[in-house]
């Protein structure tokens, strides 16, 4: 099996991977826009109340509606990661080098914390809600669940969007890949904050200045996404894939 590959220098800053970049920031600034601006509108809608069901439902729905477009949107050119725990989880299998998987988490983070600073002006100077683990939650626990759903989330990608055998799930892989994200945060949300995407909670924290806690959503999902990428590629890929950054 491919093992994990630094990358060339002028591959990593060829003209295809400056439009992956550009991609990778465009597709994570709309799912980030969408899915914190959802979180937002509930906010405004129901103003100082607990995430209730409903809330939390719109929210999920939200979350996987945008990473389905964002990811379709960005498959042709980046491959659709919109998140540094996938572009890890693909580097772990040797599916992108580490370098060209660097600039992809740059591009992903400047796309989150864009969107972020953009939606606190245009709602008026509403508060940008960051992750947050359940007062009965420990940081211990809130990693764990992190771990879990991200693990979900990049052996769902691996399954149905790098796996050569995948035939023709491939053509549904953003569908899959934006329900297993609504799924888990679903399942998570309340507890954990339910992030899977370190992207997705660095922007909120940075537009906010309020980053306690969000070590627990880059620890927790690239461990989840690097498991996700050692498992699926040692227990389930069998055919050689040479690690070339120009394959996403």
């Amino acid at each position: 099996m491919p093992g994990i590959a630094f990358g060339r220098f002028d591959d990593s800053f060829s003209l295809a991977s400056i439009k992956a970049y550009v991609a990778e920031f465009i597709s994570t600034m709309l799912f980030v826009f969408a899915g914190v601006g959802s979180a937002i509108a509930y906010n405004k809608l129901a103003p100082g109340a607990a995430l209730d069901p409903a809330g939390l439902v719109a929210v999920a729905i939200a979350h996987a509606f945008a990473l389905f477009v964002a990811v379709s949107v960005g498959a042709n050119i980046s491959g659709g990661h919109v998140n540094p725990a996938v572009t890890f989880g693909l580097a772990v299998g040797g599916h992108i080098t580490m370098l060209t998987g660097i600039f992809y988490c740059i591009a992903q983070l400047l796309g989150s914390i864009t969107a972020c600073l953009v939606l606190s002006i245009v709602t008026g100077g509403f508060a940008i809600p960051t992750h947050g683990l359940d007062a009965r939650i420990g940081a211990f626990q809130g990693l764990v669940m992190e771990i879990i759903i991200t693990f979900a989330l990049v052996y769902t990608v691996y399954a149905t969007a790098i796996d050569p055998k995948k035939g023709s799930v491939g053509t549904v892989a953003p569908i899959a890949i934006g329900f297993i994200v609504g799924a888990n945060i679903l399942a998570a949300g309340p507890f954990s904050g339910g992030s899977m995407n370190p992207a997705r909670s660095f922007g909120p924290a940075v537009a906010s200045g309020d980053y306690t806690g969000n070590w627990v959503y880059w620890i927790g999902p690239l461990i989840g996404g690097g498991l996700a990428g050692v498992v699926y590629n040692n227990v389930f890929m069998h055919e050689d894939h040479a690690p070339l950054s120009s394959d996403f």
